[in-house]
Protein backbone atom coordinates (compact mmCIF):
# COMPACT_ATOMS: atom_id res chain seq x y z
CA UNK A 1 0.00 0.00 0.00
CA UNK A 2 1.40 3.35 -1.00
CA UNK A 3 1.45 6.41 1.80
CA UNK A 4 -1.08 9.29 0.53
CA UNK A 5 1.18 11.99 -0.98
CA UNK A 6 -0.07 15.87 0.14
CA UNK A 7 -0.13 19.19 -0.81
CA UNK A 8 -0.56 22.52 0.14
CA UNK A 9 -1.88 22.98 -3.24
CA UNK A 10 -4.89 21.33 -2.53
CA UNK A 11 -5.75 23.68 0.47
CA UNK A 12 -6.18 26.33 -1.91
CA UNK A 13 -9.57 25.51 -2.92
CA UNK A 14 -10.57 25.31 0.73
CA UNK A 15 -9.93 28.71 1.38
CA UNK A 16 -11.37 29.95 -2.11
CA UNK A 17 -14.25 28.74 -0.77
CA UNK A 18 -13.69 30.20 3.01
CA UNK A 19 -12.01 33.18 1.54
CA UNK A 20 -14.60 36.01 3.18
CA UNK A 21 -14.51 34.56 6.46
CA UNK A 22 -10.85 34.08 6.57
CA UNK A 23 -10.12 37.60 5.84
CA UNK A 24 -12.82 38.65 8.34
CA UNK A 25 -11.62 37.10 10.83
CA UNK A 26 -8.06 38.58 9.62
CA UNK A 27 -9.27 41.83 9.87
CA UNK A 28 -10.79 41.68 13.05
CA UNK A 29 -7.76 40.34 14.61
CA UNK A 30 -6.15 43.34 12.59
CA UNK A 31 -8.00 45.96 14.08
CA UNK A 32 -8.24 44.04 18.12
CA UNK A 33 -4.46 44.17 18.06
CA UNK A 34 -4.76 47.60 16.53
CA UNK A 35 -6.91 48.71 19.57
CA UNK A 36 -4.73 46.33 22.41
CA UNK A 37 -1.36 47.79 21.29
CA UNK A 38 -2.54 51.15 21.36
CA UNK A 39 -4.18 51.33 24.59
CA UNK A 40 -0.89 49.59 26.42
CA UNK A 41 0.79 51.91 28.17
CA UNK A 42 4.50 52.52 27.34
CA UNK A 43 6.86 51.02 30.05
CA UNK A 44 10.18 52.14 30.18
CA UNK A 45 13.75 50.38 31.94
CA UNK A 46 16.04 52.30 33.66
CA UNK A 47 19.55 50.50 34.76
CA UNK A 48 22.19 50.93 37.27
CA UNK A 49 25.53 48.98 36.77
CA UNK A 50 27.36 48.65 40.43
CA UNK A 51 30.48 46.33 41.23
CA UNK A 52 30.50 45.06 45.28
CA UNK A 53 33.54 46.16 47.21
CA UNK A 54 35.52 43.08 49.67
CA UNK A 55 34.21 44.05 53.59
CA UNK A 56 37.51 43.68 54.84
CA UNK A 57 38.99 46.54 52.33
CA UNK A 58 35.73 48.87 53.65
CA UNK A 59 36.28 48.38 56.96
CA UNK A 60 36.93 51.53 58.73
CA UNK A 61 38.99 50.44 61.37
CA UNK A 62 41.52 49.10 59.18
CA UNK A 63 41.41 52.53 57.01
CA UNK A 64 41.95 54.75 60.05
CA UNK A 65 44.89 52.47 61.49
CA UNK A 66 46.58 51.17 58.59
CA UNK A 67 45.37 53.44 55.79
CA UNK A 68 43.80 50.23 53.97
CA UNK A 69 42.52 51.67 50.11
CA UNK A 70 38.95 50.24 48.41
CA UNK A 71 39.18 47.27 46.74
CA UNK A 72 36.67 45.85 44.07
CA UNK A 73 35.29 42.99 45.11
CA UNK A 74 34.01 40.55 42.02
CA UNK A 75 34.30 37.47 44.58
CA UNK A 76 31.52 35.03 44.50
CA UNK A 77 30.84 35.51 48.09
CA UNK A 78 30.64 39.51 47.45
CA UNK A 79 28.33 38.73 44.61
CA UNK A 80 26.11 36.38 45.92
CA UNK A 81 25.51 38.60 48.87
CA UNK A 82 24.64 41.65 47.07
CA UNK A 83 22.38 39.59 44.99
CA UNK A 84 20.79 38.10 48.05
CA UNK A 85 20.35 41.61 49.59
CA UNK A 86 19.01 43.24 46.43
CA UNK A 87 16.05 39.66 46.45
CA UNK A 88 15.29 39.81 49.96
CA UNK A 89 11.75 41.00 50.96
CA UNK A 90 13.06 43.58 53.45
CA UNK A 91 14.54 45.68 50.75
CA UNK A 92 10.94 45.41 48.00
CA UNK A 93 9.21 46.30 51.85
CA UNK A 94 11.23 49.55 52.12
CA UNK A 95 11.24 50.38 47.90
CA UNK A 96 7.52 49.76 48.55
CA UNK A 97 6.69 51.91 51.20
CA UNK A 98 9.82 54.80 50.36
CA UNK A 99 7.70 55.52 47.02
CA UNK A 100 4.19 54.49 48.12
CA UNK A 101 3.61 52.23 45.10
CA UNK A 102 1.00 51.08 47.24
CA UNK A 103 -1.31 54.19 45.65
CA UNK A 104 1.34 53.85 42.13
CA UNK A 105 0.17 50.61 41.36
CA UNK A 106 -3.44 51.23 42.80
CA UNK A 107 -3.12 47.98 45.15
CA UNK A 108 -5.31 49.98 47.57
CA UNK A 109 -4.58 50.84 51.29
CA UNK A 110 -1.87 48.95 52.82
CA UNK A 111 -3.04 45.47 54.13
CA UNK A 112 -2.48 41.79 53.91
CA UNK A 113 -3.85 41.36 50.01
CA UNK A 114 -2.92 45.28 49.01
CA UNK A 115 1.01 44.38 50.41
CA UNK A 116 1.13 41.12 48.69
CA UNK A 117 -0.12 42.99 45.43
CA UNK A 118 2.12 45.23 45.28
CA UNK A 119 5.12 42.93 46.11
CA UNK A 120 3.89 40.85 43.54
CA UNK A 121 3.75 43.90 40.97
CA UNK A 122 6.80 45.17 42.52
CA UNK A 123 8.95 41.89 41.53
CA UNK A 124 7.62 41.41 38.05
CA UNK A 125 8.26 44.97 37.10
CA UNK A 126 12.72 44.67 39.15
CA UNK A 127 15.33 42.32 38.11
CA UNK A 128 18.91 42.16 39.79
CA UNK A 129 21.65 40.00 37.76
CA UNK A 130 25.59 39.25 37.37
CA UNK A 131 26.19 40.16 34.20
CA UNK A 132 29.41 38.29 32.22
CA UNK A 133 31.72 41.14 33.56
CA UNK A 134 31.26 40.63 37.13
CA UNK A 135 29.73 43.23 37.92
CA UNK A 136 25.56 44.11 39.08
CA UNK A 137 22.84 44.94 36.81
CA UNK A 138 19.73 46.43 38.83
CA UNK A 139 16.84 46.93 36.14
CA UNK A 140 13.25 48.42 37.19
CA UNK A 141 10.75 49.21 34.83
CA UNK A 142 7.79 51.45 35.17
CA UNK A 143 5.24 53.41 33.09
CA UNK A 144 6.27 56.17 34.64
CA UNK A 145 10.83 56.69 33.27
CA UNK A 146 11.38 59.01 35.79
CA UNK A 147 10.33 56.86 38.83
CA UNK A 148 12.15 53.61 37.34
CA UNK A 149 15.27 55.97 37.45
CA UNK A 150 14.42 56.76 41.21
CA UNK A 151 13.08 53.71 41.76
CA UNK A 152 16.45 51.94 40.53
CA UNK A 153 18.74 54.67 42.24
CA UNK A 154 16.90 53.98 45.84
CA UNK A 155 17.40 50.06 45.24
CA UNK A 156 21.15 50.24 44.56
CA UNK A 157 21.62 52.91 47.82
CA UNK A 158 19.65 50.51 49.90
CA UNK A 159 21.17 47.88 48.84
CA UNK A 160 24.68 49.98 49.86
CA UNK A 161 23.34 50.62 53.40
CA UNK A 162 21.99 46.86 54.30
CA UNK A 163 25.43 45.65 53.11
CA UNK A 164 27.42 48.13 55.79
CA UNK A 165 24.61 46.86 58.46
CA UNK A 166 25.81 43.99 58.32
CA UNK A 167 29.54 44.87 59.70
CA UNK A 168 28.21 47.71 61.21
CA UNK A 169 25.83 46.03 63.91
CA UNK A 170 28.63 43.69 65.61
CA UNK A 171 30.94 47.07 65.18
CA UNK A 172 28.68 49.15 67.92
CA UNK A 173 28.65 46.47 70.24
CA UNK A 174 32.72 47.11 69.72
CA UNK A 175 32.56 50.73 70.85
CA UNK A 176 30.85 50.16 73.74
CA UNK A 177 32.64 47.80 74.97
CA UNK A 178 35.50 50.29 73.76
CA UNK A 179 33.77 52.43 76.13
CA UNK A 180 33.40 50.28 78.94
CA UNK A 181 37.26 49.91 79.32
CA UNK A 182 37.91 53.56 79.01
CA UNK A 183 35.34 54.57 81.79
CA UNK A 184 36.80 51.67 83.90
CA UNK A 185 40.38 52.69 83.16
CA UNK A 186 39.37 56.31 84.15
CA UNK A 187 38.29 55.21 87.42
CA UNK A 188 41.07 53.16 88.33
CA UNK A 189 43.60 56.15 87.22
CA UNK A 190 41.57 58.58 89.49
CA UNK A 191 42.01 55.94 92.27
CA UNK A 192 45.93 55.38 91.80
CA UNK A 193 46.38 58.81 91.16
CA UNK A 194 44.64 59.69 94.99
CA UNK A 195 46.47 56.65 96.23
CA UNK A 196 50.41 58.83 94.65
CA UNK A 197 49.21 61.97 96.42
CA UNK A 198 48.49 60.61 99.15
CA UNK A 199 51.59 58.44 99.36
CA UNK A 200 53.99 61.71 98.59
CA UNK A 201 52.28 63.81 101.69
CA UNK A 202 52.88 60.74 104.10
CA UNK A 203 56.28 60.19 103.43
CA UNK A 204 57.51 63.42 101.93
CA UNK A 205 58.33 61.47 98.09
CA UNK A 206 57.58 63.87 95.42
CA UNK A 207 59.74 62.01 92.75
CA UNK A 208 62.35 64.84 92.59
CA UNK A 209 65.61 63.41 91.12
CA UNK A 210 68.05 64.85 93.72
CA UNK A 211 65.66 63.91 96.97
CA UNK A 212 67.65 61.46 98.18
CA UNK A 213 71.26 63.04 97.03
CA UNK A 214 69.97 65.94 98.93
CA UNK A 215 68.73 64.09 101.90
CA UNK A 216 72.38 62.47 102.22
CA UNK A 217 74.54 65.20 101.97
CA UNK A 218 72.34 67.10 104.55
CA UNK A 219 72.71 64.11 107.10
CA UNK A 220 76.58 64.06 106.78
CA UNK A 221 77.34 67.75 106.96
CA UNK A 222 75.13 67.73 110.03
CA UNK A 223 76.54 65.07 111.35
CA UNK A 224 80.32 66.38 110.45
CA UNK A 225 79.14 69.63 112.42
CA UNK A 226 77.83 67.26 115.23
CA UNK A 227 81.15 66.21 115.91
CA UNK A 228 83.06 69.16 115.46
CA UNK A 229 81.05 70.99 117.82
CA UNK A 230 81.47 67.67 120.26
CA UNK A 231 85.10 67.80 119.88
CA UNK A 232 85.71 71.79 120.28
CA UNK A 233 83.09 71.47 123.25
CA UNK A 234 80.61 73.71 122.34
CA UNK A 235 77.90 72.13 123.97
CA UNK A 236 75.18 74.66 122.63
CA UNK A 237 75.72 74.16 118.84
CA UNK A 238 76.09 70.82 119.52
CA UNK A 239 72.59 70.45 120.67
CA UNK A 240 71.41 72.34 117.73
CA UNK A 241 72.78 70.25 115.40
CA UNK A 242 71.54 66.95 117.53
CA UNK A 243 68.52 68.43 117.07
CA UNK A 244 68.92 68.80 113.31
CA UNK A 245 70.36 65.64 112.63
CA UNK A 246 66.91 64.38 114.42
CA UNK A 247 65.12 65.59 112.24
CA UNK A 248 66.57 64.60 109.37
CA UNK A 249 66.36 61.06 110.27
CA UNK A 250 63.69 59.71 112.38
CA UNK A 251 59.86 60.64 111.39
CA UNK A 252 59.38 62.12 115.04
CA UNK A 253 61.76 64.79 114.68
CA UNK A 254 59.80 67.48 112.86
CA UNK A 255 61.64 67.48 109.19
CA UNK A 256 58.99 66.94 106.44
CA UNK A 257 61.99 65.23 104.80
CA UNK A 258 64.04 62.82 106.54
CA UNK A 259 65.40 59.32 106.42
CA UNK A 260 62.78 57.17 108.12
CA UNK A 261 60.13 58.01 106.11
CA UNK A 262 61.86 58.06 103.03
CA UNK A 263 63.25 54.48 103.15
CA UNK A 264 60.02 53.58 104.39
CA UNK A 265 58.11 55.26 101.52
CA UNK A 266 60.84 54.31 98.82
CA UNK A 267 59.31 50.46 98.24
CA UNK A 268 55.61 51.68 98.48
CA UNK A 269 55.96 54.61 96.37
CA UNK A 270 57.98 52.50 94.08
CA UNK A 271 54.96 50.35 93.81
CA UNK A 272 52.05 52.82 93.68
CA UNK A 273 54.62 54.68 91.12
CA UNK A 274 54.76 51.68 88.50
CA UNK A 275 50.79 50.62 88.98
CA UNK A 276 50.54 54.62 88.36
CA UNK A 277 52.47 54.22 85.20
CA UNK A 278 50.69 51.39 83.86
CA UNK A 279 46.89 52.27 84.28
CA UNK A 280 48.12 55.56 82.55
CA UNK A 281 49.34 54.03 79.71
CA UNK A 282 46.60 51.27 79.32
CA UNK A 283 44.28 54.38 80.01
CA UNK A 284 45.71 56.37 76.64
CA UNK A 285 45.98 53.52 74.85
CA UNK A 286 42.13 52.91 75.44
CA UNK A 287 41.34 56.16 74.84
CA UNK A 288 42.75 56.27 71.43
CA UNK A 289 41.43 52.97 70.38
CA UNK A 290 37.73 54.30 71.39
CA UNK A 291 38.32 57.46 70.05
CA UNK A 292 39.54 55.69 66.59
CA UNK A 293 36.70 53.53 66.90
CA UNK A 294 34.03 56.17 67.00
CA UNK A 295 35.78 58.07 64.33
CA UNK A 296 35.76 54.74 62.64
CA UNK A 297 31.84 54.05 62.49
CA UNK A 298 30.73 57.79 62.75
CA UNK A 299 31.83 57.66 58.71
CA UNK A 300 29.86 55.60 56.42
CA UNK A 301 32.32 54.06 53.62
CA UNK A 302 30.60 53.01 50.01
CA UNK A 303 30.13 49.24 49.83
CA UNK A 304 29.72 49.76 46.18
CA UNK A 305 31.65 51.23 43.57
CA UNK A 306 28.89 52.29 41.32
CA UNK A 307 29.89 52.65 37.64
CA UNK A 308 26.18 53.37 36.32
CA UNK A 309 23.55 55.29 37.79
CA UNK A 310 20.09 55.00 36.58
CA UNK A 311 18.56 57.50 34.23
CA UNK A 312 15.22 58.35 32.71
CA UNK A 313 14.85 55.71 29.47
CA UNK A 314 15.04 58.52 26.15
CA UNK A 315 13.09 55.35 25.06
CA UNK A 316 10.24 53.04 25.72
CA UNK A 317 11.01 49.14 25.96
CA UNK A 318 7.74 47.90 25.42
CA UNK A 319 5.30 47.40 23.93
CA UNK A 320 6.41 46.78 20.52
CA UNK A 321 3.12 47.26 19.08
CA UNK A 322 3.85 46.15 15.28
CA UNK A 323 5.14 42.86 16.31
CA UNK A 324 1.96 42.52 18.89
CA UNK A 325 -0.04 43.37 15.44
CA UNK A 326 1.75 41.02 13.00
CA UNK A 327 1.70 38.30 15.37
CA UNK A 328 -2.15 38.38 16.16
CA UNK A 329 -2.82 38.57 12.12
CA UNK A 330 -0.09 35.49 11.74
CA UNK A 331 -1.49 33.41 14.65
CA UNK A 332 -5.32 34.42 13.34
CA UNK A 333 -4.61 33.37 9.66
CA UNK A 334 -2.91 30.16 10.90
CA UNK A 335 -5.60 29.34 13.08
CA UNK A 336 -8.52 29.75 10.42
CA UNK A 337 -6.52 27.59 7.80
CA UNK A 338 -6.57 24.86 10.46
CA UNK A 339 -9.84 25.52 11.40
CA UNK A 340 -11.30 25.21 7.90
CA UNK A 341 -9.09 22.23 7.09
CA UNK A 342 -10.36 20.80 10.05
CA UNK A 343 -14.45 21.28 8.91
CA UNK A 344 -13.25 20.16 5.28
CA UNK A 345 -12.02 17.03 6.72
CA UNK A 346 -14.94 16.04 8.93
CA UNK A 347 -17.10 17.21 5.79
CA UNK A 348 -15.67 15.03 3.43
CA UNK A 349 -15.02 17.63 1.04
CA UNK A 350 -11.33 18.18 1.04
CA UNK A 351 -8.87 16.25 -1.58
CA UNK A 352 -5.99 16.36 -1.05
CA UNK A 353 -2.88 15.46 -3.14
CA UNK A 354 -1.66 15.90 -6.54
CA UNK A 355 -3.03 18.52 -8.05
CA UNK A 356 -6.23 16.86 -10.49
CA UNK A 357 -5.70 13.69 -8.95
CA UNK A 358 -7.42 11.56 -6.86
CA UNK A 359 -5.76 10.28 -2.85
CA UNK A 360 -4.26 7.15 -3.26
CA UNK A 361 -4.20 4.51 -0.95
Amino acid sequence: MSSRSYSLLGLWPVVNRWKYLVAAAVGLALVISVVVSLLMPNIYKSTAVFYPTNPNTTDPDRIVSDGGKLELGGRAEDLDRVITIGESQTLAELIIKQFNLHKHYKTGEAGDAADQAALDEFNSNFTIVHNDRDAIEVNFQDTDKVLAARVANAIVQNIDSINQQLTFENRRKIIELYQGRKEFLEREYTAAHDSLLAGRRRYGIYGMENESRYLGRAIIETETKLRQAEGEGNSSKAAGLRKALRGLTQADGGNYLNLENYVKGTDRMATIYARFADIQGRLIGARNAYETAKLAISGKISSIYSVQKAFPATKKTKPVRWLIVASSVVITLALSLILITLLELYRGNLSVGRPGSEPQY
